[in-house]
């Protein structure tokens, strides 16, 4: 049974550097700098899109009996992955192209929002991006240990799917409070927390409606899809400077696009080759890598489902 992820050594063509690619895989400046362009304008609606469908689903789920109710639940927590990826690309600085903006907006609009604290978030994030694996690596707890056995994986998805693991979350940014430090980043979250508890009360009508619709989904549903995620993009990978041993490819279907990669987030490995280039452009950067010969089927799962089943895969003795 196989005791990694990481693709074959035989599978990774050296096709770099290339007339349109570097060796590091990003692309000639003449083409990064299309790569790299921000459509700010999309990106508003992007932003003004997600708050829509996040408070009518409030509404609905407040006006169309328990059927409502529970599909409404079910649904927001695609919208949390929604504000997650719009964070991340604010953490990126590539939500607006100016800076003023892609900060002010991503935290009020998208991160605070979402319960992230964008300024910590941006550090580590950095550090992940820097060297998958390395001494600084801020998410090694989700990308170690695999493959498992499916139920260390069953465990830790129930773990989730109850509160658990929310509840750690949230505990401790209820305990920021009291930290000096953390205490002034903790009230932001809490203020737009507040706001947000407001606005989806005068949305629906319904005080309870930010709690069942918006707080419980963050504490549960999101952290399944989260994990999942996680697992996806990095789960059993290797320190390596080769990104094709760090990230994971998959095949992208509009049922995962619409559940828990949203806005292309999916191109994970196109992300890792160039996080300078904004979610809309990555699957033209993606589609470079392809024809340059350095994604190609052999490193490719062909869905999620598929990645996740050799995640579980028995480990070999």
């Amino acid at each position: 049974m196989a005791t990694t992820l990481v693709p074959e050594f035989t599978a990774l063509t050296a096709v770099l550097p290339s007339e349109r690619l570097l060796a590091n895989g990003m692309a000639i400046p003449e083409l990064r700098t299309r790569f790299r362009h921000i459509d700010n304008l999309r990106n508003v609606r992007a932003i003004v899109m997600v708050w829509f469908w996040t408070l009518a689903l409030m509404y609905a789920g407040t006006h169309l009996g328990w059927l409502g109710l529970i599909l409404a639940f079910i649904l927001e927590g695609p919208m949390h992955a929604r504000f997650a990826i719009l964070m991340h690309e604010s953490a990126h600085k590539l939500l607006f192209s100016k800076k003023r903006w892609n900060d002010l907006v991503g935290k009020w609009l998208v991160a605070y929002p979402s319960f992230v604290p964008i300024e910590a978030y941006r550090r580590s994030h950095f550090a992940h991006h820097r060297e998958e694996f390395g001494p600084e690596e801020p998410d090694i707890a989700f990308y170690r240990g695999y493959p498992c056995e499916p139920r260390d994986l069953r465990r830790r998805l129930v773990r989730d799917a109850l509160g658990i693991s929310g509840y750690k979350n949230f505990k401790a940014l209820l305990m920021a409070l009291a930290s000096t430090t953390s205490r002034s980043l903790a009230r932001r979250i809490l203020f737009a927390q507040a706001a947000f508890f407001a606005l989806a009360w005068l949305t629906t009508g319904r005080w309870w409606s930010y709690l069942v619709f918006w707080w419980l989904p963050w504490m549960t549903q999101w952290r399944v899809l989260n994990r999942l995620r996680a697992i996806a993009e990095h789960g059993g990978m290797m320190r390596s400077d080769d990104r094709r041993m760090t990230t994971h490819h998959v095949t992208q279907h509009l049922v995962s696009r619409l559940w828990f990669v949203p806005f292309n987030t999916g191109w994970h490995l196109a992300h890792h080759v160039d996080m300078g280039v904004p979610w809309r452009n990555l699957p033209a950067f993606q589609r470079e890598l392809e024809a340059a010969g350095y994604v190609t089927a052999d490193i490719t799962f062909a869905s999620y489902r598929e990645l996740w089943k050799s995640a579980t895969a028995q480990r070999a003795n």
